[in-house]
């Protein structure tokens, strides 16, 4: 099988990948409808460790069976985290992985929910993961604070947010680009960074602001950069992709 995606792969991360179906199929029949791919990104969210990487797929099934039933989070569950346009589908990087738009200076921790709150971010990390094309196992993120404030400031969902991320997306996200980052969000990045794994820490990627254009220039084509950061990409706020998802 070629290693399409996320980086090539040998003949023995092939071998451990069939060690790891083998494993996990013998334990939860379900298994055998997930691709190879997908075990592989278990698989090196452990460190090739096999038994570790079983454990962690095993608990990713069962999850899933709870928040997502009927193969994806039921929008009912996250209109009022859609109304506030948290999260937009912008264009493709320069490397064709899909990119997501987020505004944590829309949330406000006085009215938000955790049970509402956790599935929206399911909700949206699937959206955004049915976007990668084949060749690709990635998405780009852009995390824009402009205006963040200690009303906005919600540590507990930001740990809930990347722990659903590293513990149930593995490798699906290439980097974070962090812009426009006021100095209070530091105070509460270090209470935050303490939740997240070594895989993930590296990914998150704090831009400061005079290297902002060459930083998105170098990742992102003028053409698919959003029009709000200086390119022609229009934003589609999530609850309006979706409809037009819906519609064709």
């Amino acid at each position: 099988m070629a290693g399409a995606g996320g980086g090539a792969a040998g003949e023995g991360e092939w071998l451990k990948v069939a060690e790891l179906r083998a494993m996990v199929e013998a334990q939860d029949p379900q298994a055998k409808e997930v691709d190879n791919l997908t075990l592989r990104r278990f698989l090196r969210a452990r460190d090739h460790n096999v038994e570790k990487a079983s454990a962690m797929f095993l608990k990713f099934l069962r999850w899933r069976k709870e928040v997502a039933p009927d193969g994806s989070a039921p929008e009912e569950r996250v209109r009022g985290e859609l109304s506030y346009d948290k999260a937009c589908m912008g264009g493709v990087d320069r490397a064709g992985r899909p990119i997501l738009v987020g505004f944590p200076a829309r949330h406000y921790s006085a009215n938000r929910d955790m049970e509402e709150f956790k599935s929206f971010v399911v909700y949206f990390f699937d959206k955004i993961c049915d976007r990668i094309p084949r060749g690709q196992e990635k998405f780009l993120c852009i995390v824009d604070l402009k205006g963040w404030g200690y009303s906005n400031c919600d540590v507990r969902a930001y740990i809930a947010a990347i722990e659903i991320m590293q513990n149930y997306y593995p490798e699906r996200l290439a980097k974070a680009l962090m812009i426009n980052v006021p100095y209070i969000f530091m105070k509460a990045w270090k209470l935050v960074y303490p939740f997240i794994d070594n895989n993930t820490r590296d990914k998150f990627v704090f831009v400061e602001d005079k290297k902002l254009q060459e930083t998105l220039n170098r990742e992102i084509d003028e053409s698919q950069l959003p029009e709000f950061l200086g390119g022609k990409m229009p934003l589609i706020p999530l609850k309006d992709y979706v409809q037009q998802s819906q519609s064709v």
